[in-house]
């Protein structure tokens, strides 16, 4: 792993957890996007990163899954161990941050993000139509 592929995932984990404690998303709805379109990897690979990262929370069973389907390799591993690690100190700052704002606010901010990731993935997906 490269540094600059470690400063990337550092900057994933942040992001992702950041915004977990902040406005209570950031698992696969921050990291697969930030994971493709900053790693450059493929829909399944990213969640699979995804996935490995909240490995306990979320289920062994769907890790293992992307892991036998070949979609999660030795080094994503790797990488979700980084943005693991860093997702833990972003969700702290990020509910220090969300508790400190009106909820109305934070409300906003998660709505307007969720369009902008929603708008993005749909215009991105909308190759697949045009075959």
């Amino acid at each position: 792993m490269d540094i600059q592929t470690f400063i990337s995932l550092v900057l994933i984990g942040l992001l992702a957890g950041t915004l977990s404690g902040f406005i209570g998303i950031g698992g696969g709805v921050i990291m697969v996007p930030a994971i493709i379109y900053v790693l450059g990897v493929s829909q399944h690979e990213a969640q699979g990163i995804s996935i490995t990262t909240m490995l306990l929370p979320i289920g062994i069973l769907a890790f293992y899954n992307y892991y036998k389907g070949g979609q999660v390799t030795n080094e994503f591993i790797a990488y979700s161990a980084v943005i693991a690690v860093t997702f833990i100190i972003g969700g702290y700052f990020g509910s220090k941050i969300s508790l400190k704002l009106n909820p109305q606010l934070v409300k906003l901010i998660f709505g307007i993000l969720m369009l902008y990731i929603g708008f993005k993935m749909i215009i991105n997906g909308w190759g697949y139509f045009r075959k």
